[in-house]
């Protein structure tokens, strides 16, 4: 008979052995053997298996999305639409704020556009004719200076014939072949080419200074007349900029009298009424109800077992319902608070039916990675922590309890995988027996 299989019968063995060496004993007085305990012992032989763990925690329920509306408009409210409890959708209007004085500001504001776009028009033609002027007086300029080179010449050259006719005239009037009035005459128109010569010099040097001052198109005076127009058209352009964005700051305004859902989702709370103005308070709270989080409360040991993507049942804790809801952990959250060692398993659960309202605790069942390995009964564990059983020795003579240490890698609940233990080792099924290291189960 193999060990397994005795320790399956050995209390039958030794109960029959009791009886027929009580017998014997009665009749040739023989010493009976009997057994530690007269209450069979079930064990158990580790073996190798798979389990499917899960583990169960439990939670609350929180919304996919949670939105607190305000508005900054110091209106009064004209309609509120909704109430609490109402669900609504991306874009219907929530409430509306009355916008009589803001509509008259932006007719103002698109005045003021029009008249300074036709400043801006203006300022445009000025610097088209200021360019024309400048090219126009820099032209003008270049030929002045031309002109007055030419005078200068022609007065220079007048001077020197009227000096050489004057040295002839000298010549002449020692044989007396002219009169002295002759001789006066030409000194005098001498005198008068000197002095055109000089005004002819002053016309060219201000004819220079004059080109010079004009500059080009890139510099001086015509270049800085159409920066300065080109300046001013562009402060024109700037002020029609300014009161386009006013106009656009206004009727931004005028949307935002119109409060809309910006999701699918379920008015909780509505803090306005017709006549209000809406303040710095939360005039509304939306949440979005059609996905919901549950918020399972953690241990550091769960934020191992438990993988992102795992999958999950979830059921309403109270309830005598069968509803179950499925979702997948979408995040392992650090410790809630500084210092704790409570961790958040957050995991997305579709809400179809729409009961599954936030702040509802749950019980979640979150399916874990399967685990391969030396699988013994759940119920062997001496404690709660899962790391010792009791084994079952057979020392050829007894079976004699001893206990193992192991360390727990996954469980069904009924079956759990552990480590330091080897597959065909017996250990005891019912970890609460009370057994004591050393004990004999069992006699041969």
């Amino acid at each position: 008979m193999n060990r397994p299989r005795l320790l399956l019968v050995a209390l039958l063995v030794a109960a029959v052995a009791t009886v027929g060496c009580a017998h014997r004993g009665g009749a040739g007085g023989g010493r009976a053997r009997g057994l530690s305990s007269p209450n069979p012992i079930p064990t158990a032989a580790a073996k190798v298996t798979t389990v499917h763990a899960t583990s169960t925690i439990s939670g609350f329920v929180a919304p996919l999305l949670n939105v607190a509306i305000t508005s900054a408009l110091s209106e009064p409210t004209d309609v509120v639409n909704v109430n609490e409890g109402d669900r609504v959708h991306v874009g219907e209007v929530l409430a509306v704020l009355d916008t009589a004085d803001l509509k008259a500001q932006l007719a103002q504001a698109q005045a003021t556009v029009v008249a300074d776009q036709r400043t801006a028009e203006s300022d445009d033609a000025k610097v088209a004719q200021t360019r024309y002027t400048a090219t126009l007086n820099i032209g003008q300029g270049g030929n002045s200076v031309l002109s007055a080179r030419a005078a200068l010449a022609q007065a220079q050259q007048n001077l020197v014939n009227d000096q050489a006719n004057l040295a002839r005239d000298n010549a002449l009037i020692t044989s007396g072949y002219i009169a002295q009035q002759t001789i006066d005459q030409q000194k005098t128109q001498v005198l008068n080419d000197q002095a055109a010569v000089r005004n002819a010099q002053a016309q060219l040097q201000s004819a220079i200074i004059n080109q010079n001052v004009n500059g080009t198109m890139n510099k001086g005076l015509q270049a800085a007349d159409v920066q300065a127009a080109i300046a001013d058209a562009q402060a024109a352009h700037a002020a029609v900029a300014q009161a386009q964005a006013t106009v656009q700051q206004y009727e931004a305004e005028i949307s935002r009298a119109t409060i809309v859902s910006p999701t699918e989702g379920v008015v909780i709370n509505r803090n306005l009424n017709p006549g209000e103005y809406p303040g710095s308070r939360t005039i509304f709270t939306l949440q979005r109800l059609d996905q919901v989080y549950a918020e399972l409360n953690a241990s550091s040991s769960d934020t191992f077992a438990i993988p992102v993507g795992a999958p999950v049942t979830l059921t309403v804790a109270g309830t005598t319902t069968s509803a179950t809801y499925d979702g997948r952990v979408v995040a392992v959250l650090g410790q809630v608070t500084p210092g704790s060692t409570n961790f958040t398993v957050k995991v997305l659960v579709t809400n179809a039916d729409g009961r599954l309202q936030s702040g509802l605790p749950v019980t979640a069942s979150a399916s874990l990675p399967a685990v391969t390995g030396v699988g013994i009964p759940t119920t062997a564990f001496l404690d709660d922590t899962h790391t010792t059983v009791m084994l079952a020795q057979d020392q050829l003579v007894d079976v004699i309890a001893k206990i193992g240490h192991v360390r727990e890698l996954g469980s069904d609940g009924t079956t759990s995988i552990v480590s330091g233990l080897k597959a065909g080792e017996v250990v005891v099924s019912n970890g609460q027996l009370g057994l004591s290291d050393g004990q004999t189960l069992a006699e041969e």
